[in-house]
């Protein structure tokens, strides 16, 4: 499978998630956490606090990081506390609940410097735009990492439902301290040292 100027060939699941993280394949894609969005989702907290720490995290790797709105007139901007942390403030605003069926999006994401084959999915709606998204972004040859801990639905059926087909899909689900630890290899580097005042 062809995708801009990757070549993705590997489909066994256990193989990709085997495959260890590197940030300099990685790009963070947060979807949608808006302001009078967020104020309805389920465990609302936990998906701020871990999309937060997301945005340390690749501002301090220098990873890039994409991030949209849904009709950001009507559902307001991207939550200051964590609008202020991304390194990208060219935040997009989309009407499809697929952020690459937005033109602009999809050419951002091929415009990504350096070889990124590896798309870290967060956000909301998880059963809706995340899950948009990630099946498209899976269709074009990404490897997929979704932190389950950030991403969030108005309900926990549906927060669930979004995962469990994301997983099925051939994405990876994880967590934001596991996908942080394996960017940042271990606890020496100058990025975890930063990190940890946030991890406790």
């Amino acid at each position: 499978m062809a995708t801009g100027n990757i070549v993705m060939a590997e489909t066994d699941y256990a193989a990709i998630a085997r495959r260890p993280l590197e940030a300099a394949r990685c790009a963070l894609v947060v979807v949608d956490i808006q302001e009078k969005l967020v104020r309805h989702m389920y465990e609302k907290e936990r998906l701020l606090r871990n999309a937060q720490l997301l945005a340390r995290a690749v501002k301090l790797l220098e990873v890039p990081a994409l991030t949209t709105t849904q009709n950001a007139r009507g559902l307001g901007p991207v939550v200051p506390e964590l609008a202020e942390l991304l390194p990208n403030q060219n935040f997009l605003d989309k009407t499809s609940f697929d952020s690459f069926a937005y033109e602009p999006f999809a050419a951002a994401v091929k415009a990504l410097p350096g070889k990124r084959n590896t798309l870290l999915v967060c956000g909301m709606e998880t059963h809706s735009c995340v899950l948009q998204t990630v099946l498209t972004a899976l269709e074009k040859g990404y490897l997929v990492h979704v932190p389950v801990d950030a991403c969030g639905s108005r309900t926990e059926l549906n927060w669930k439902v979004g995962l469990e087909r994301m997983r099925a899909a051939g994405a990876v689900l994880s967590s934001t301290e596991t996908i942080i630890f394996e960017l940042v290899r271990g606890f020496n580097t100058p990025a975890f040292k930063e990190l940890l005042p946030y991890l406790k």
